[in-house]
């Protein structure tokens, strides 16, 4: 009797027990179904219905007239993304097919690698591929430490290099016409839509989206790619864009990630693409991919929807006149090949025009020669104007006569006598006339670019007046003070132009040898960027005020009508970084220098610029040098670099009333009579104002007033 009962209690809790496991697990049920059903039901929803981003145009790039400098190109494209949870042998029927209706160029397939084709052959040949790994390999290569995904990674390391090339040449044109597809719908990032092919044909285009129900998760779509109206014409400032494929720049990721791009997503990598990323990328389309319901229509497993409208990039209007660019490059071109023969280490040209009076660049262009196999090859060389530096030479005179007034070194009027001057330890040094000018007033000086006025400002500035054969004191201050009043103008300091990657020039090496004070008094001993000397021309002409340079003067919405520059969103404003401690009775008197230079006989300009009819004021310049480029032509037999020359011109026009100033630098050339740099300096002036003078005629306006004259 004692037994039953103690079965029987003994049977009740276990009938308990298994009671309470059922509440237990009834009631997890329910908590699963009732309170966490809704959260999984959505985190399902979220894996199945995944949002995608579809890349729209950029923003246009536009002259100052208006004109599409750069475009988009409306390509025709096939796109492949899948779900998640597509298997391999499905991605590679879908490819299949899809070589039989669309043809990859041998180009692309070209570039595919060893391992993507070995991988594939793997897939193609699983049984085969598995032989290749014995047990005593995987014997071999496991330990006790090693992880499983780290030894299965040292076994498929094995397994192909095993793959012989014999093997490899099994695989047929058509299936590596079938990787290269399956390889674009595979890569990428997660869930991201893959570009099959960008510029199919148009019968492509219309097979495909006739028959998109056979080839899941493949769509087609209208993709784009930059274009250059004017081809190579301002190609190196107007920079570049990344491809697709290479997508965010690694070295900026975290920057772009964080403002919500897509990692394959295109963006400027340089220059004005880059600078004003923020305007001419656009906001991106978003589409939900959806799982369908059972029953629904589609002629895909999945539907799509729009999140939210995509919207193009903002229009970047330049400063710069793409008209007036073109006339420019040609000017150089010409010139350059026109005197290369007789200069062998002559290899490069720049102008840099704008407008004095708001700092807007009209102009900035470099072309270079290179020697490719015997044939001289003409290149874009349009960032060397802010990139690279050269002594200037005679154009910085106007700086050290107005460094001269404003240190009392010299006033107004001053006479000196020019005749060659001889310094303790150091060659008899003279101006280009040898013999000397005799008494000259400083306006003379300018005009006829007296090197000894110059020489002996310089003294005077460092507290000494000229004995022949006197031993130099100069202190490092008197360096600090001219370099002070220099970069006023713009010398050896930012311009402040809105592009990255600008040169500030060079400070000569030597400032403890007292004698270089007197080089640099004559521009050849720092160095300045064909930039630069815009800037300190511009400086002058407008009355003593440094702009900012400018290369984009409006930012304009996009639109869609022809000819059509869209709206003003945004202006750029002059900007007027410092005004130059001089009186205006200083800068007065130096322009009155600089327009004898240009327009009265004797000037060192006059003979190509007296009879012009827009009225010039400028400066020549020549600065003895040595070669600074890479060609062996530029060295002696013992390897030294040859001396030569620098010519520049620096200038602005009307001189009275003053609307674009220019500077031209022609490095390296052997005779410093050439007269390279005035004559692009009258091509780019005649071409500004037969430019103007046919706008005027024609009636053609600029697209906004703040072209105009500020």
């Amino acid at each position: 009797m004692k037994n039953k009962k103690r079965i029987s209690l003994r049977l009740n809790i276990l009938f308990f027990c298994v009671c309470l496991t059922f509440s237990v697990i009834i009631i997890k049920l329910g908590k699963v179904q009732i309170i966490d059903g809704e959260t999984y039901k959505n985190e399902l929803k979220e894996k199945e219905n995944h949002i995608t981003t579809i890349s729209v145009p950029r923003g246009k790039i536009i002259d100052r007239e208006g004109k599409i400098i750069v475009d988009n190109k409306p390509l025709r494209t096939i796109t492949y993304k899948g779900m998640g949870d597509v298997e391999p042998k499905d991605i590679l029927k879908i490819a299949r097919d899809l070589t039989k209706v669309i043809e990859i160029p041998q180009e692309d397939i070209d570039k595919l690698t060893e391992r993507e084709k070995k991988d594939f052959w793997i897939e193609l040949n699983e049984k085969r591929a598995q032989k290749k790994i014995t047990k005593q390999d995987k014997k071999d290569l496991g330990s006790k430490d090693i992880e499983k995904k780290d030894l299965d990674k040292k076994i498929d390391e094995l397994r192909r290099k095993r793959i012989t090339d014999e093997e490899l040449q099994e695989l047929t044109p058509q299936d590596l016409k079938v990787l290269y597809i399956k390889s674009k719908m595979s890569s990428g990032y997660g869930r991201a839509l893959h570009i099959i092919k960008r510029d199919t044909t148009e019968k492509e285009f219309a097979i495909v989206s006739e028959n998109l129900e056979k080839f899941p998760g493949v769509d087609v779509t209208v993709d784009w790619e930059r274009s250059y109206a004017n081809n190579d014409l301002f190609r190196s400032v107007l920079g570049n864009v990344t491809s697709s494929h290479e997508g965010l720049p690694k070295d900026q990721l975290d920057y772009y990630l964080v403002r919500d791009y897509d990692r394959n997503e295109r963006v400027g990598k340089s220059y004005i693409e880059k600078q004003y990323e923020d305007v001419l990328h656009g906001k991106n389309e978003e589409i939900r991919t959806i799982r369908d319901e059972p029953g629904h229509k589609s002629c895909h497993n999945f539907h799509s929807e729009i999140v939210s409208k995509g919207k193009s990039g903002n229009n970047v209007m330049l400063t710069i006149d793409i008209e007036l660019q073109k006339k420019v490059e040609e000017s150089i071109e010409k010139r350059l090949k026109e005197f290369k023969s007789q200069q062998p280490m002559l290899d490069r040209a720049f102008v840099v025009m704008m407008n004095p009076n708001n700092g807007q660049i009209l102009s900035m262009a470099g072309k270079k020669l290179e020697d490719k196999d015997g044939k001289i090859e003409v290149k874009d060389y349009a960032l060397g104007t802010m990139t690279s530096s050269y002594e200037m030479g005679s154009v910085v005179k106007g700086a050290t006569v107005l460094t001269g007034y404003q240190t009392g070194a010299i006033k107004p009027g001053d006479i000196l006598l020019d005749s060659p001057i001889k310094l303790k330890g150091t060659k008899t040094q003279a101006s280009w006339n040898r013999n000397g000018f005799g008494e000259i007033n400083d306006l003379t000086a300018l005009k006829v670019s007296s090197n000894v006025y110059m020489y002996k400002l310089a003294l005077q500035l460092a507290g000494l007046s000229y004995v022949p054969n006197m031993s130099l004191d100069i202190k490092q201050e008197s360096f600090d003070k001219m370099r002070h009043y220099f970069s006023q103008f713009g010398f050896g300091v930012p311009t402040g132009i809105d592009l990255p990657n600008e040169m500030i020039g060079q400070k000569g090496k030597e400032d403890k040898i007292p004698g270089f004070l007197t080089n640099y008094a004559i521009g050849q001993y720092d160095t300045y960027t064909p930039l630069q000397v815009a800037q300190y021309i511009s400086t002058i002409a407008n009355g003593g005020y440094r702009m900012k340079p400018r290369i984009v003067q409006e930012i304009r919405e996009q639109t869609t009508k022809k000819d059509d520059v869209g709206k003003v969103i945004r202006s750029m404003e002059p900007t007027v970084l410092n005004r130059i401690d001089m009186k205006k009775e200083y800068i007065d008197r130096v322009k009155e220098g600089f327009r004898m230079v240009f327009q009265e006989k004797g000037g060192t300009a006059a003979n190509t610029f007296q009879n012009d009819p827009n009225k010039p004021a400028g400066k020549t310049g020549t600065a003895q040098t040595v070669y600074g480029g890479d060609s062996e032509i530029g060295r002696d037999e013992n390897g030294k670099r040859k001396e030569c020359y620098n010519i520049t011109l620096a200038g602005y026009a009307p001189y009275n009333e003053p609307e674009v100033a220019f500077s031209v630098v022609v490095p390296w050339v052997t005779d410093d009579h050439l007269g390279l740099n005035s004559f692009i300096g009258k091509d780019i002036l005649e071409a500004y104002f037969d430019l103007k003078k046919q706008r005027l005629s024609g009636g053609t306006t600029n697209a906004d007033s703040s072209n105009q004259k500020q």
